[in-house]
């Protein structure tokens, strides 16, 4: 039986790991106000930043796709990992040792399958980076040394030499306790006839780590003329490796990405490390595939989508370069950053360019200086000799279909009247009505949906969050509706109580479920009351944030909870004057409430009521007429 993990353990994985050093590892996070942090959400796409972190709280939460949660939670959704495997890698980034009950641990048994794919690239890349100081690896350490790579910069990459023969590292990890199956599983071992063989054999080895600096699959270059194998031989897909969703260089290049707002992609290897190494080191490349829409969400994250934001393609001058540059303009609106195009001189890769004219010509390269879309077209347009009057036609056909695709009208304007001066049109307005004719066809055909602009629910350009006019799902009751002023009084309540406890503690633990008018909220209410309610908050602020997640009874609430625990505050002095005139408001509106419930039902009844009953019914109505009374005069001193 698997080892259950030491709750005691567990908690102390939550307090000892910052969720925003974890969160800053996949996206760029700025302040948002409040002590909260946001940025890009991971989880789906967006143009504006509706994903908040709360490092006081240990919480995050999108208010766009309503994912939330904490740390714990977070890097599980992110990194597709089981509960166990998540708290196992932060414990390692920690440094605590985990307790396991239910039978002990067996770390070649219970560990995740993740946390030992990983564990076995990180062991494969100590072991080809030794194999580089072999006799045998000279024919690579001469490669590098050609390409102006020397040993520092061997070290500085990780870069490894993986041995010609069939199973060195095969033997190697299964002396470190690695099952034939997970070798196979990791893509570092393929199947033999009489067994697991090495996969890479007598070729150089660069390692590829995903956004969280996790070692994940290798790439391997040809050395010797007698291998048949491609020049270029990535790791195949496996659990831990998607060549779509990984860039090599990122583990080495985010933060400075997020800070520069600036990112150089380029074609190999070997222009990462040149680029690098001149300085230049927001450069990253994709892995055996061309660059697309995952690799877009991952730069987008970093970059925050902001509007000095810059993207730099390098491409080889060649057909096949200017077919990628191409490709990459297809997926240019997918940005908010400036996309740019930068090709050496010669045709030269960065990497030859810093070997034949040094460090200052591979920065020079990089400078923003033909934007892609120009660059786009004169592709496009250059095809067509645009000496004849249909020529001229069929290259404005295709061009402005390009152009059409541009979403923001006044840009889209901009370029079609560049379209015109490439084409040779004297007549700008005509471009510019047929590129709007394509972009509204295209609109239509999109019907509803592609009219609008975005899919149902997305937020509105002023990036708030759509106001809810339908029930939550899983409750029953009204309708949420932040219109109310009850219920924007009531979400109010529950966020200072969640984020502020002390300010609302003891008075907000007397109030009941039936005091939030809200079915949501009155959820919430009862996931507080179970964890001890709020006077816990202000003994141990996370641990009492966790029993209200745990309280929760589905998604949908506990989604709830993390919103409401890191949105911001209406008011601008959060003190306990502000918590007491919600506790009062809150109060009032449900003693109104049942004043009105009493006497209605003393119509309804009219002189069938018992006369006991009747004065009972009016002293009651009489109790709380003065209580709302003192309420109104004294606020939350009357509590």
């Amino acid at each position: 039986m698997a080892g259950r993990i030491n709750d005691d353990d567990v908690k102390a994985v939550r307090d000892a790991v910052p969720i925003d050093s974890v969160v800053s590892e996949y996206l760029q996070l700025r302040n948002a106000g409040g002590g909260n942090l946001k940025g890009l959400c991971p989880f789906h796409d967006e143009k504006s930043p509706s994903f908040q972190v709360s490092p006081a709280k240990g919480l995050f939460h999108c208010f766009g796709c309503q994912e939330g949660g904490d740390t714990i939670a977070f890097v599980m959704k992110i990194d597709h990992l089981s509960f166990s495997e998540t708290v196992e890698r932060l414990a390692a980034k920690a440094g605590i040792t985990l307790r396991y009950e239910e039978g002990g641990y067996n770390p070649s048994h219970q560990r995740g399958e993740r946390i030992r794919l990983i564990e076995a690239h990180q062991a494969a890349a100590e072991f080809y980076v030794r194999a580089l100081e072999s006799p045998e690896a000279e024919i690579g350490r001469k490669f590098l040394a050609e390409r102006g790579f020397d040993q520092d910069a061997a070290a500085r990459f990780r870069v490894g030499y993986s041995p010609a023969g069939w199973d060195h590292l095969t033997r190697y990890l299964r002396g470190k306790g690695f099952s034939d199956k997970e070798l196979i599983t990791s893509g570092l071992s393929q199947d033999g006839r009489r067994g697991p063989i090495d996969r890479f054999r007598g070729r150089l080895m660069w390692p590829i780590s995903d956004t969280a600096s996790d070692i994940v699959g290798f790439g391997a270059r040809k050395l010797r003329d007698d291998d048949n194998g491609p020049k270029y031989l990535n790791t195949p897909e496996t659990p831990v490796y998607k060549k779509s969703q990984v860039l090599y260089g990122i583990d080495l290049a985010k933060k400075d990405i997020a800070k520069a707002s600036r990112a150089v992609v380029v074609e190999g290897y070997t222009d990462v490390m040149a680029c690098h190494l001149a300085g230049v080191t927001t450069a990253i490349a994709t892995c055996g595939t061309a660059f697309g829409n995952d690799h877009i969400k991952i730069l987008r994250r970093l970059l925050m989508d902001n509007g000095s934001a810059r993207v730099i393609f390098t491409f080889d001058g060649d057909a096949a370069g200017q077919k990628a540059a191409l490709r990459a303009f297809e997926d240019d609106q997918k940005f908010a950053a400036e996309t740019y195009i930068a090709i050496a001189p010669d045709g030269m890769d960065p990497c030859d360019l810093r070997l034949v004219k040094g460090d200052d010509a591979v920065r020079d390269l990089v400078e923003p200086r033909t934007p892609l879309f120009e660059f786009a077209l004169r592709q496009i347009v250059g095809r067509y000799d645009l000496e004849t009057p249909a020529g001229r036609a069929a290259a404005l056909d295709e061009a402005a279909a390009v152009v059409a695709k541009i979403k923001t009208s006044s840009v889209q304007r901009e370029v079609a009247v560049q379209l015109a001066g490439l084409v040779g049109i004297l007549d700008q307005e005509f471009v510019v009505r047929r590129v709007a004719q394509l972009a509204r066809w295209a609109r239509d055909k999109g019907g509803e949906r592609g009219a609008r602009g975005g899919p149902p629910g997305a937020r509105d350009p002023r990036g708030t969050a759509p106001q809810r006019t339908a029930p939550a799902p899983g409750f029953s009751g009204p309708a949420l509706n932040l219109r109310s002023p009850a219920h924007r009084t009531e979400r109010e309540l529950l966020k200072l109580a969640l984020q502020k406890p002390a300010l609302v503690s003891p008075a907000f633990d007397a109030y009941g479920v039936d005091e939030f008018t809200a079915p949501p909220y009155a959820a919430v209410r009862r996931c507080i009351e179970e964890a001890g309610g709020a006077e816990q908050g202000v003994v141990d602020d996370r641990a009492y944030l966790g029993a209200v997640l745990d309280a929760a009874p589905d998604n949908t609430v506990r989604s709830l909870v993390t919103e409401l625990a890191v949105e911001v505050f209406h008011g601008r002095s959060i003190d306990e004057t502000y918590a007491g005139m919600h506790l009062v408001h809150v109060r009032l509106r449900a003693v109104d409430r049942r004043i009105a419930d009493v006497q209605s039902s003393l119509a309804r009844l009219g002189t069938n009521v018992a006369p006991q009953d009747l004065a009972a019914a009016q002293n009651e109505v009489w109790v709380l007429q003065q209580y709302a009374q003192s309420l109104r005069a004294h606020g939350a001193a009357a509590l």
